[in-house]
């Protein structure tokens, strides 16, 4: 199968969604598919330099958003270069530019367009303006009119689901979570990415990984240690990640005196991630923004205990004490990390683990989403034998 995934985030940009789509990639070409990446330009790549199978179409930055990128131009340049490639479906990853381009393609190929909707934009109005324009009812609408006459969606988790039934899409939605290599997380030696953070073998480590943006409540994280000091005198949370936050919990942690328990790494390379997840104790997060938590499948995959958010979504992954736990309030959190601090090794569950991460598995989800294409491409002909084409 030919298959055109049409995106605005792609590496090496960091994000949970361009990590997303090169896992997706990665798993339809493993089981003998050529997979097709539209996407725009990106400042790190340089014009001339040949990317395999990927294709790249005049950008800007978003407002509010520099780091994220929009299509300015390539609309008919994409259709030309997705006819000769002879696409079988496309695969939309972006309400945007890109998104928009796919959906012209495949009409005018008169192919399947399936969706994944990553984002839950509810969460991120505050970057426009300060929330003083956009509404929630704008991505009521906004939405609307993006999954109007699509093949299918992708819902990476059941808070997506529910979502998109509330907005009233009424394309078939199908709950496909994100998958994870799980051989990427096979155990490492971590000796030396402790040594060379500073810290002890049996230092206690609290692991926040993310991009470091204001949705993801990380103060929430760094206000919580001084009580988690009190219980543990030599623990450490780091904070792996950038982002437009950075400067204001660098500042947060200065002025709350924790510089010597609290420390950030920056950006780390997407393919040594794995080593952080692994190195530390606990995997902690404050965000309630998250469609799905790639970063907590992660972890999980890494055999490290995670303590989150209470969510629909976490709530049913995090089954187990010996997975992971969720939270509603500060005092909570803070007493499961102290406690999977100090007695994390003692709850085990491998049975479950394997299961959970059978689950959560790359090659689950490259199937499931293989699957999906080949029930869409039987809809889209079905529906098209049997309803005359008035669009011309």
């Amino acid at each position: 199968m030919n298959i055109g995934i049409f995106t605005d985030t792609y590496f090496p940009q960091v994000s949970g969604v361009a990590t997303s789509i090169k896992t997706l990639r990665d798993q339809l070409e493993k089981q003998g598919n050529q997979v097709y990446i539209f996407t725009t330009t990106d400042p790190q790549v340089e014009r001339n330099v040949y990317e395999r199978n990927v294709f790249r179409f005049s950008s800007i930055p978003f407002i509010s958003f520099t780091e994220r990128r929009i299509a300015v131009r390539g609309l008919f340049q994409a259709y030309q270069i997705a006819k000769e490639l002879n696409l079988d479906v496309v695969h939309t990853q972006t309400e945007f530019s890109m998104g928009w381009i796919g959906k012209f393609v495949a009409r005018n190929l008169e192919i399947p367009c399936l969706h994944t909707y990553h984002t839950m934009y509810e969460d991120y109005l505050h970057y426009v303006a300060n929330g003083k324009i956009l509404k929630p009812v704008h991505v009521k609408q906004g939405t609307l009119a993006f999954c109007y006459h699509l093949t299918g969606v992708v819902a990476p988790s059941d808070r997506v689901l529910t979502t998109l039934t509330d907005y009233g899409v009424k394309a078939p939605i199908r709950v496909i979570p994100t998958g994870v290599n799980l051989h990427q997380y096979e155990q490492p030696d971590t000796a030396d990415l402790r040594r060379n953070l500073g810290f002890d073998e049996d230092t206690p480590v609290i692991l926040s990984l993310s991009r470091l943006a204001y949705e993801k409540n990380i103060s929430e994280s760094i206000n919580a240690m001084p009580r988690i000091l009190e219980q543990v005198p030599n623990a450490q949370l780091l904070i792996v990640g950038d982002g437009p936050a950075k400067e204001d919990l660098e500042e947060q942690v200065k002025t709350m005196a924790l510089s010597d328990h609290v420390s950030f790494t920056g950006e780390v390379d997407n393919n040594e991630v794995f080593r952080y997840y692994h190195m530390a104790n606990v995997f902690l997060s404050s965000s309630d923004s998250e469609s799905q938590g790639l970063t907590y499948i992660e972890a999980m995959a890494a055999g490290t205990k995670i303590v989150v958010m209470t969510s629909p979504y976490t709530d049913e992954l995090l089954s187990s004490r010996a997975l992971g736990v969720t939270f509603k309030d500060p005092e909570t959190m803070i007493k499961n990390v102290v406690d999977y601090l100090r007695h994390g090794d003692e709850e085990q569950d491998p049975d479950l683990l394997a299961k959970k991460l059978s689950e959560i598995s790359a090659d689950t989800f490259g199937q499931h989403i293989l699957e999906f294409y080949q029930d869409a491409q039987t809809s889209y002909e079905r529906t098209h034998e049997d309803t005359p084409d008035f669009s011309n």
